[in-house]
């Protein structure tokens, strides 16, 4: 099936997008970003859990947001954007069947994706010590939970593990293998310290596998070739674009207020035409009248 193909629902786009590796998944942490990246040709998007609380509410990635405001953030980031969306639902917002009603929320909202995780809540940053595991049946349950709640067959679950960060890598690899057996589509093995480590995942894991390339972490700068030749699946760049987007505010905050005139600034804005472009401010204007002539 080609990835271009928008009849197919957006789990199945995701799974052919996923079957022919290197994918990379920017993360849209809200619905313009979401817009900009489909017109630059991104093919997917990640809505990441650390990116959404800080974006939308000023909070730290320690699972504060509720399953409603992240099931809305998913339906206005899929009306935006008409991209296969992976969406980060942290822990599954509680037990088994909290999962489920996770699950169909999320799918029903548009996700093309959910990601569930085995931290204990209230989780933290993957990257950050003093994780700490639910145990495998808990997970499993989970995983098995989210299988049986999901409308769509072709809807995915992606699996993640802190394990390397809390036990050890091999730890982290028995905790795939029983995720894949409990109904995980993909996983997404978080924290992997070395370029090795990856390697030696792909080769004790065969399921699709999905990368995290955040800035600042422990995981080594790797370019989508590296991850292309180590066999990934796709790559997450959940919070690039936000960090971007906020040193640019600061700087141009401290002028602004320093200077009391945005002129010096000017160079760095996107145009007021650049802007109506990527809404079609034209073409809602067009239509409109369209209506009225009849």
């Amino acid at each position: 099936m080609p990835e271009n193909n928008l009849t197919a629902s957006p789990g199945q786009r995701f799974r052919d997008l996923l079957d022919k590796r290197g994918l990379m998944i920017p993360g849209a942490f809200n619905p313009l970003v979401a817009k900009m990246l489909a017109a630059k040709g991104a093919q997917a998007l990640y809505l990441s859990g650390a990116a959404f609380s800080a974006a939308q509410l000023a909070l730290p990635d320690v699972g504060l947001f509720t399953l409603s405001e992240l099931a809305e953030e998913t339906r206005r980031i899929s009306r935006a954007a008409n991209l296969p969306l992976l969406v980060d639902a942290d822990t599954g917002f509680g037990e088994a069947l909290s999962v489920e009603r996770t699950m169909r929320d999320l799918e029903a909202a548009g996700a093309a994706a959910i990601q569930l995780e085995d931290q204990v809540s209230p989780k933290r940053c993957g990257h950050l010590s003093g994780k700490s595991l639910v145990d495998v049946e808990t997970m499993t349950a989970k995983i098995r939970a989210a299988a049986a709640a999901r409308r769509d067959p072709t809807t995915v679950i992606l699996a993640r593990t802190d394990a390397r960060g809390v036990t050890n890598f091999d730890d982290a690899v028995a905790r795939a293998r029983a995720y894949i057996a409990a109904g995980a589509d993909a996983i997404f093995p978080e924290a992997l310290e070395t370029r090795e480590e990856f390697a030696a995942f792909r080769r004790e894991i065969s399921a699709p596998l999905i990368a995290n390339m955040t800035e600042f972490g422990k995981t080594p700068a790797l370019t989508m070739k590296d991850w292309q030749e180590l066999g990934y699946n796709g790559v997450l760049f959940p919070v690039t674009l936000l960090r971007v987007a906020m040193k640019s505010v600061e700087q141009a905050a401290d002028e602004l207020l320093q200077q009391g005139t945005q002129a010096s600034i000017l160079k760095q804005m996107q145009t007021r035409q650049e802007l109506y472009d990527l809404l079609d401010y034209r073409g809602y204007e067009n239509r409109d009248r369209d209506y009225f002539q009849g």
